[in-house]
């Protein structure tokens, strides 16, 4: 069995904008997202069938935010207040959640571990300590500013751990 692989940044834009049904402009060599700058961020665990954690998605509160409005054909207004407030509501919440549960098809390849999303921590929640140390370390990663078509822009890193 091989590796998790990471996903190009073709691979996701092409699966978010399916998701979301609206175009997405992204490009290579953004920030690492870091859960523990001032707004948080939204952290996502992927586990093999054997319980191992194999990748992380980490999505900040804008992107978060627009993505969640976006496939739920919210105003854009709603996303703006949540990101002028850096809070998202349970709404945005939820379906950022969902966004990132289908991002799980990035990963499975054939040869390589089955993931699942596992979890989802929300911005500026306590992560745990086998989680922390790798989100912001240098594995194999890809680091996409995105900007969602109406919505506008934000970040997101996809790593292989």
């Amino acid at each position: 069995m091989s590796a998790t692989p990471l996903p190009s940044a073709l691979e996701v834009r092409e699966l978010l904008e399916g998701l979301l049904g609206r175009e997405l402009e992204v490009a290579t060599g953004g920030p690492m997202v870091d859960p523990g700058g001032e707004t948080g961020a939204l952290v996502a665990e992927f586990i093999s069938d054997q319980m191992q954690l194999c990748a992380l998605v980490v999505m900040d509160v804008p992107l978060a935010a627009r993505a969640g409005a976006s496939i739920a054909l919210m105003p854009s207004q709603v996303s703006e207040n949540a990101v002028g407030d850096g809070e998202l509501t349970d709404v945005l919440l939820e379906n950022a959640g969902e966004i990132l549960n289908v991002m799980a098809s990035l990963f499975n390849a054939e040869g390589a571990p089955h993931l699942r999303l596992s979890a989802v921590h929300p911005p500026k929640a306590a992560l745990p300590n086998d989680v922390a140390g790798w989100v912001m370390a240098y594995v194999p990663r890809l680091d996409l500013e995105c900007d969602v078509s109406g919505y506008g822009p934000g970040n997101l890193s996809v790593l292989v751990v």
